[in-house]
């Protein structure tokens, strides 16, 4: 990640742009502190893997029965 200051920032404006458009993040210091950050507005990202879970876990069958009256009343009033 690159750091410019305020004055660079307002120079080179266009360029910089350019390069946070291209994947690049860029910090914007003011008086040597990081104050902003220039970045893409999408991000291109890895697609996703379905099913990478297949096997690792099984639902249990009474997975959607309603709960015992016990755990409901510690829920709903605490200890």
């Amino acid at each position: 990640m690159r750091t410019v200051n305020i004055h660079e920032a307002k120079t080179h404006l266009s360029r910089l742009v350019d390069e946070a458009a291209s994947g690049q993040d860029i910090v914007i210091a003011k008086a040597g502190k990081p104050t902003a950050k220039l970045g893409p507005l999408n991000r291109a990202r890895a697609p996703r893997r379905l099913g990478f879970l297949d096997g690792k876990f099984e639902v249990p069958d009474d997975f959607d029965e309603p709960l015992p009256e016990e755990i409901v009343r510690l829920f709903e009033e605490g200890d």
